[in-house]
């Protein structure tokens, strides 16, 4: 049993219209397209710098966060931490703290912030960022014994000696005015 002809089969092929292009040109078309769609590559410094950025303020937003409620100046307290520690407008700080507010909020563990930091950050960085976090602590007043759990246990997932957590405690405790 032979198929049924259709009309392009009655057609002799030097006689069948041609489309103005061909095959490959659609599909170059279409790629050309879709490219045109994707974002600039980011390259890899440029995004891991982004991710540590991220990871440090998620450490800090988690201090105000073991509070029970946030106060402005815990807020100003991460963005001047952000601001400080990587150079960043006020704008920058603003974003990069809701960004990590909204992750924080959604994370499962600490680890895998942590360990981001603890893998670009020299000690007298992440010292540094203890002091910060430690002042964070500190920007209402008080100090709560879930801040407190929070700030030791970043500073042991960040292998910083207990006397250089200790000393970041001081310091920012003295900057606070708390007694």
């Amino acid at each position: 049993m032979q198929a049924a002809a259709t009309p392009c089969d009655a057609v002799p092929p030097t006689v069948r219209p041609r489309w103005p292009c061909d095959d490959r040109s659609v599909l170059k078309s279409l790629k050309d397209l879709f490219d045109g769609l994707r974002p600039a590559p980011v390259n890899d410094t440029q995004a891991s710098d982004h991710t540590l950025q991220l990871a440090t303020a998620v450490m800090l937003v988690e201090v105000m966060r073991a509070d029970a409620t946030f106060h402005d100046g815990e807020r100003e307290a991460v963005r001047a931490a952000l601001r400080d520690k990587f150079h960043l407008t006020d704008d920058e700080a603003v974003r990069l703290t809701e960004l990590a507010q909204t992750t924080a909020r959604q994370a499962t563990d600490l680890y895998s912030f942590t360990s981001c930091i603890d893998e670009r950050f020299e000690m007298p960085q992440k010292i540094r960022m203890i002091e910060h976090m430690w002042r964070v602590a500190y920007a209402d007043g008080h100090l709560s014994a879930h801040e407190r759990h929070v700030l030791w246990r970043i500073a042991d997932l960040l292998h910083v000696p207990q006397g250089a957590y200790v000393h970041a405690r001081l310091r920012a405790q003295r900057d606070a005015g708390v007694a």
